[in-house]
């Protein structure tokens, strides 16, 4: 188990360069007064590390609110907060491990007893999504970090299920990690194929500005 410390120490070399999305780019639900109210109060907070616990805390619904880029750039201020024992409603865990495994609740009525599942298999509105599960949407969502933040986040859930090897996150954080953040670490693009690209962009809109004066 790697102590605490050390944890918190790596997500904030891991997410040190991640780039604020911009205040126009953070709200990706307009669903409702809620996401506004969720993440609206982010808007102007560009440094992730000076937010409060208690700020976060009560704005924990925003997790489930921002655009990718949004979740990717204040995402370690949840983490930290939640190591350091500070949130009692914000749950980052639960954001980073459902849709990686089936819960199933038996749910009776008076004529029958359903059996109602939540998570992987699960269909996230077959109406509006067709038959996009609750893992393909995690999936798709999570993608978003780099292989060094991936890598952060499993020492992260590493942390947290070592440090209550018996708690109610244990199935769901093995789950998680097996499904989708240990690949993530070992193979997902890293921090600077992000920057190499970038780069090029400009400098490709540079030269055709170039070409056109």
């Amino acid at each position: 188990m790697s102590d605490k410390e050390t944890v918190i120490a790596a997500i904030h070399a891991a997410f040190e360069t991640t780039e604020h999305p911009g205040d126009a780019f953070l709200q990706g639900s307009h669903e409702g007064c809620e996401p506004a109210e969720e993440v609206g109060p982010f808007r102007e907070r560009h440094d992730w590390r000076n937010i409060e616990a208690a700020f976060l805390d009560a704005h924990g619904g925003a997790l489930s609110f921002f655009t990718e880029g949004g979740l990717r750039f204040f995402l370690p201020a949840y983490l930290v907060a939640d190591l350091h024992g500070q949130l009692s409603v914000a749950n980052p865990l639960f954001h980073l491990t459902h849709g990686f495994s089936d819960v199933e609740v038996e749910a009776p009525t008076k004529t029958r007893v359903f059996l109602l599942k939540s998570g992987r298999t699960a269909f996230v509105n077959p109406r509006r999504y067709g038959a996009l599960t609750f893992f393909d949407y995690a999936r798709f969502r999570l993608s978003v970090f780099t292989r060094e933040e991936a890598a952060a986040i499993v020492g992260y859930l590493g942390y947290r299920r070592d440090f209550d090897p018996e708690g109610p996150w244990r199935a769901a954080i093995d789950a998680a990690l097996s499904a989708f953040w240990l690949e993530r670490a070992q193979a997902a693009p890293p921090a600077e194929a992000l920057r190499q690209h970038d780069q090029v962009q400009k400098d490709y809109l540079a030269a055709i500005r170039l070409e056109g004066s």
